[in-house]
């Protein structure tokens, strides 16, 4: 008896010495950005119409948009976030580390990167897949006439997978020429240094604007893989993960019932989940750990959905595609409001 007391003693002594430290690194993002008063966000740094820098030094793009929904969902101002632009070898690193609270930056929803990084995802933002950009010149119109071809992508990222995965199953040869940045990898291609470039659609659209003659070059009407790309938070945190979730539902909800940055402040409904989501009644907001009016700080700040797709996206020439809700046909399907 004495020597299991003894024991019994040493083991809460322990628990009780260790309790501040289990505490402390075990607080939740959301706390932690409350205190700080900002918003950290890992995005791209040079990707046009998702995350790059203007001429004048302002961040933009449709990624750096719902950094923004969740500053302002948060801490009731859109501002105050602070973006970190990452490549794609880097991006999980950072996020794992704590030098981000949020991942939002073209990232694709994978088993392996969900089960592996210690990361969790929220709902997909953009619904893409992988395309192939090659010279018009070249006239080609299917994989198969790339064999032998010099193929250039992104280091670090599902695209090699899936070309790889791809030209096997077809018994297409290739050679393969991995970078490190994207900016190397078109700049490469414009000078002819790789015959095709293979990536997200939405990227090759983004970047083909930018090269010496985007005329003299085509996306192929191929689609080899799907890519839901979405923020990722650190896993385990499910009261963060709850949050970036529910900011980026709102998005999808506030279009489909019309709610836009113009109207939100005098929006008039009898509707009770419309009520719940603009917090006129109920305490979803509480349930959160967020002001009643967080949905509305939300759309105040940046809009609906479809207003960050038509202020980003559009002006690059992307299509909305399935990225529209789905009473429209489309993939976006907000969880309900209660």
């Amino acid at each position: 008896m004495k020597r299991f007391g003894f024991h019994t003693l040493i083991i809460l002594l322990t628990f009780l010495m260790a309790a501040p430290l289990f505490a402390d690194s075990h607080e939740s993002i959301l706390d932690k950005v409350k205190k700080r008063d900002k918003l950290v966000c890992g995005v791209h740094g040079g990707l046009p119409g998702f995350g790059f820098t203007t001429e004048d030094g302002k961040w933009s793009g449709f990624d750096t948009d719902f950094g923004r929904a969740i500053a302002a969902a948060v801490l009731g101002d859109a501002d105050k976030v602070e973006f970190v632009p990452l490549d794609a070898a880097e991006r999980f690193t950072a996020l794992q580390s704590g030098e981000i609270d949020v991942l939002i930056r073209n990232t694709t929803w994978t088993l392996g990167r969900d089960t592996e990084l210690n990361t969790d995802f929220a709902p997909p933002t953009f619904y893409d897949g992988q395309g192939f950009m090659v010279p018009k010149s070249l006239n080609l119109k299917s994989l198969e006439e790339l064999d032998g071809a010099t193929i250039g992508v992104t280091a670090g990222s599902t695209t090699e997978l899936n070309l790889s995965d791809t030209m096997r199953t077809l018994g297409v040869k290739y050679n393969e020429v991995t970078y490190g940045d994207i900016d190397t990898l078109y700049s490469s291609y414009d000078a002819g240094r790789v015959d095709v470039v293979t990536s997200d659609k939405s990227q090759l659209v983004a970047r083909r604007k930018d090269l010496k003659n985007p005329d003299d070059h085509v996306i192929l009407d191929i689609t080899i893989s799907k890519e839901p790309l979405g923020p990722l938070t650190i896993h385990g945190d499910n009261k963060w993960n709850d949050v970036v979730s529910w900011v980026v539902y709102a998005t999808f909800f506030a279009e489909e019932h019309k709610i836009t940055q113009k109207n939100v402040k005098d929006y008039k409904t009898e509707n009770p989940e419309i009520k719940r989501f603009l917090g006129e009644s109920g305490d979803i907001g509480k349930k959160l750990g967020l002001s009643a009016d967080w949905a509305k700080q939300i759309i105040m700040a940046v809009g609906n959905y479809g207003e960050i797709f038509e202020r980003n996206l559009t002006p690059i020439g992307l299509p909305r595609g399935v990225n529209k809700p789905w009473t429209e046909g489309g993939l976006l399907y907000s969880m309900p409001f209660r």
